[in-house]
Formats: C-alpha cells, structure tokens, sequence
C-alpha cells in the first residue's frame, strides 16, 4: 500500500526528482573542467542518462517480456561509446531461457553477451557468456537462432547465471555507408502470457532505479576520466580488469586517457605497425566520455578510414584545425577531453606512441 499512496499523492514522483537533482554533483566535480562548454555538455549529459535510463529501467524494464533498445547512440552516450558500433540492450532474467531471431547482415564485427550488475547497483556490468559471430553458426542467407540459458543447449548458446540480468549486442561497422546492420529480436522461451497493466509498486521501483542509473553511471565514468590526469596526451593500456568489469567486449584490450591542447597544438599519434586483428580504432570524446558528435566531425578513425605510413604503420593527428595531413582527427570546438583506442582480436598489442607538437610545426611539413 505504501507505494500506491506514494505514487497517488505524488511523493513517488517528487522523491525521483529529489534523486535525479543530487546527480548534478557529479558535474561538479573539483577535478571537471568548469568551462562554459563542458559544464553545458555536462548537464546535457545528464539529461541523456536520464533517456537511456527510463528506456532500461521503465519502458524496457520487465524481463519476462523483453525487446532490444538503444543504450547508446548519436544522442546518447556512455563510457566511451564506440561510433562505429551499433549497440542493442535487453534486460533478462537468469532465471528464464530466451532466445535471440535474426539476420547477420553484413556489419563486418558482431558479438553478444550476457552480464550481471548494473550501474544503478554495484557500478558493474560483468560478463556471464559470450559469442561472436565467428562462432554462430547460421543458414545460407544469415539466419540464425541463438539460446541463452542457464543449461547448456546444442548449436548456438550464450551461458546465463542466475544473476544475468541483461543482454548487450555489438554490431562494428567498418563503413556504415556500406554495410548491413544484423536485424535481432529476443523473446522468453516457454511463455505466451501478455504484460500486466502497470502498478504503483512497478513504477516506484522503475523511477528508483533510474535516477540510481544516472547518477552511478555518471559516477563510474567521472571516476575514470579523473584517472587518466596522470598522464595527459599519452596512451596507455587501460587496466583491463576494470574496463571487462563494466561491461568491456573481452575480444577488445582497451586504452583510455585524457588530452588537452592549446590552440597551436597537435597531438601526433603513432602506432608502429599494426598487428593481425579484426579491427582497431581511435576516437576523440568529450570529458564525461561522450564521444564526440561524429555526425558532423571528424572524432574517429578505423583501418578502414586511415591512410598507411610507408613503413606499415598508422600516424594520426588531433588538432582544433585542419594540418591538412592524412588520419586528421577534430577536437569539435573542445580543448580537452578523454580519448579510447580499441585491440579488436589482436594477436599482440602494439601500444600508440604519442607528442605533442606545434600546429604549424606539421603544416610546414606538409608544404616541404
């Protein structure tokens, strides 16, 4: 009864946007820039966590009668989302069985995993099963039937555990121009009941569990980018261990730091040779680990997108302007951020070189 009079009277409501106000202090942080443009993006940022976590936690939320959504996009973004993948999100329980329908498409890198945690929680994501398309087997035309279950199944199944309680699909596309994005749908498996009308309690619940979204992950990953100030406009591997604990693809070994340029700056990155893997990249984010708006801006590069040094290796240059030099990347109006560069099944990992130099140091060069 508590919740129906708390949602009736509207305390259930004015108790979530009690919540969601304390999530501004995250903003606030003595260590975030307090410039005009990230403390706006900052806010924006907010608001964004707030969409994805009401499609998580609310319109998504029931995990008997689960459907995939988009927990980060163009205008939605979390923990340094990768602008060449598509993402799909389903909320589950271990306690069920489901099963995933589809179509591979042509989307050069596919994976699925099962994890437990969340942000609104424990500030984790980690992995209960795993599969890449690699290893699904599928038909002639690409279709395939894919278990998750807690018993091992025959043909294509991710493990559960009685804890998983999510479903997170990566599509990485080499050229979105180019490439067909796998066609999904997920269903429980021995049900044909409908949904139940809404509830009080359910709403209650929901409500708690988005505002505990917004501001654990927005907590997560301000502690992250705190991490990274150490070392500002270099590129070490990320601890691994952290990066698979929330939520990390295990066939990707990460790197993530912080950079910040002056006007007449350029931060050159060099990556010796590149080993046999399926994929890399780099891109470019804003402080809160939003990358940066690739609909309009250059933030991001591939070995698709990317011109060859002559010795084999990649060089790629960050700058406010145009060098006018291969592998550009924009800083999009920033002077600092956080940066990613992604291993994808890399059989070692050569770590990218970096410097900072002059912007007319490399201009120049470019004119000799």
């Amino acid at each position: 009864m508590a919740a129906k009079d708390d949602v009736i009277s509207g305390k259930a409501w004015d108790d979530f946007c009690d919540a969601l106000k304390h999530a501004g202090n995250q903003i606030l942080r003595p260590e975030a820039p307090s410039d005009e443009l990230s403390r706006a993006e900052g806010y924006r940022y907010l608001t964004r966590l707030l969409r994805i976590g009401l499609e998580m936690h609310l319109e998504f939320s029931d995990p008997d009668f689960p459907g995939f959504f988009l927990p980060s996009h163009e205008t939605g973004k979390i923990g340094a989302d990768n602008p060449d993948n598509l993402y799909y999100f389903a909320k589950i329980n271990g306690a069920n069985d489901y099963v995933i329908r589809g179509t591979r498409g042509t989307v050069f890198y596919l994976s699925i995993g099962t994890q437990k945690g969340g942000y609104e929680t424990n500030g984790k994501m980690e992995q209960t099963g795993f599969i890449d398309a690699a290893n699904i087997k599928m038909d002639a035309e690409g279709r395939f039937e894919l278990i998750l279950s807690q018993k091992e199944q025959p043909g294509n199944w991710v493990r559960l555990e009685p804890g998983s309680n999510a479903v997170i699909v990566r599509q990485t596309f080499l050229d979105r121009k180019t490439e067909r994005p796998s066609q999904l749908k997920i269903e429980r498996v021995g049900s044909d009941a409908a949904p139940k009308p809404l509830t009080a309690e359910r709403l209650q619940a929901s409500l708690g569990n988005v505002a505990k979204f917004v501001e654990g992950t927005a907590t997560v990953f301000a502690n992250w980018a705190q991490s990274y100030l150490p070392h500002p406009n270099e590129i070490p591997p990320a601890n691994q261990a952290v990066c698979q604990a929330a939520g990390g693809d295990p066939n990707i070994f990460y790197y993530h730091s912080y950079w910040q340029l002056a006007e007449d700056e350029a931060m050159v990155v060099h990556i010796p040779r590149i080993p046999e893997c399926r994929y890399w990249n780099l891109q470019i984010n804003n402080w809160w680990m939003e990358s940066l708006d690739y609909r309009y801006h250059r933030i991001c590069h591939n070995q698709n997108s990317t011109q060859l040094d002559a010795d084999g290796g990649v060089t790629l240059v960050l700058s406010h302007k145009n060098p006018g030099v291969a592998n550009w990347l924009e800083t999009a109006g920033h002077d600092r951020g956080t940066l990613c560069f992604r291993w994808v099944g890399a059989k070692e990992h050569v770590h990218p070189q970096t410097r900072v130099v002059k912007l007319n140091s490399l201009i120049e060069e470019k004119r000799a």
